[in-house]
């Protein structure tokens, strides 16, 4: 699992033009609704900065927030000033909470980054058998196979604007199914600029692989839809959205 040490402190500024978390809690809600729970309690695993925590907290919900990295709790705290949310550091693969849960959420790539499947498999038992409530659901989405050989794959790409640049650089290892990225940031602290690298490692798993290892762990109601929608994944979808219980 990466860290996110030198990376906490710029990773929104990057991920909110990517990605619009608040459409991403609205789906989370119309999955709740249509699964007919409405839970109280729900716990974001590898929450990071807390972007589906946070909103999610002030739509109502009993949020817990976990993460490996500190620094990215920190900022997360930051940025919940008001708002009755417990953050935990913690691996999700070594879970340890004070009692069930209503759903468990793991957004954005949180399970592409456990890239040992034996370590997946007993952190979904462990969530499914110790802290899920028997009517919750877990919801969690990937970056697919897809997206990680054919669309990131050997590719590198460069960002860049006043205050950030960085590279990307990408390795598909296609015997191991992992994705290597390389990522070289130089930031803008006052008149010059600070340059740090980060890595990080993601597994390509399949919808197929990752079915056998939720039923291994206890799950029977297992549906996937491509990225925000009810509609089935597609060949070519870049993320695929697991509903569990």
């Amino acid at each position: 699992m990466k860290s996110y040490s030198d990376f906490a402190g710029i990773y929104d500024s990057l991920m909110h033009g990517d990605i619009d978390y608040e459409k991403w809690a609205d789906y989370i809600e119309n999955l709740f609704d249509m699964y007919g729970i409405n839970p109280n309690l729900v716990c974001d695993l590898a929450c990071g900065t807390g972007n589906i925590t946070i909103p999610l907290a002030r739509r109502g919900y009993d949020m817990t927030g976990v993460d490996i990295s500190e620094d990215m709790l920190n900022a997360a705290r930051a940025k919940a000033q008001g708002l009755d949310i417990l953050f935990l550091n913690q691996s999700m693969t070594r879970l340890d909470l004070y009692g069930t849960m209503g759903a468990f959420l793991c957004m954005i790539d949180g399970i592409n980054y456990v890239v040992a499947p034996k370590l997946l498999e007993r952190a979904f038992k462990r969530m499914k058998t110790c802290f899920m409530d028997p009517d919750a659901l877990f919801i969690f989405d990937i970056s697919t196979r897809y997206k990680l050989k054919n669309i990131i794959g050997e590719n590198t790409f460069v960002h860049s604007d006043k205050d950030i640049f960085y590279t990307w650089q990408n390795r598909y290892i296609a015997s191991k199914n992992i994705s290597d990225m390389l990522l070289t940031f130089f930031v803008r602290q006052g008149g010059a600029y600070r340059r740090f690298e980060e890595r990080h490692i993601q597994r390509a798993y399949t919808e197929k692989e990752l079915r056998y290892m939720l039923k291994k762990a206890g799950f029977t109601e297992i549906h996937t839809y491509h990225e925000l929608t009810f509609e089935s994944p597609r060949s070519d979808s870049k993320r695929i959205v697991f509903v569990c219980r």
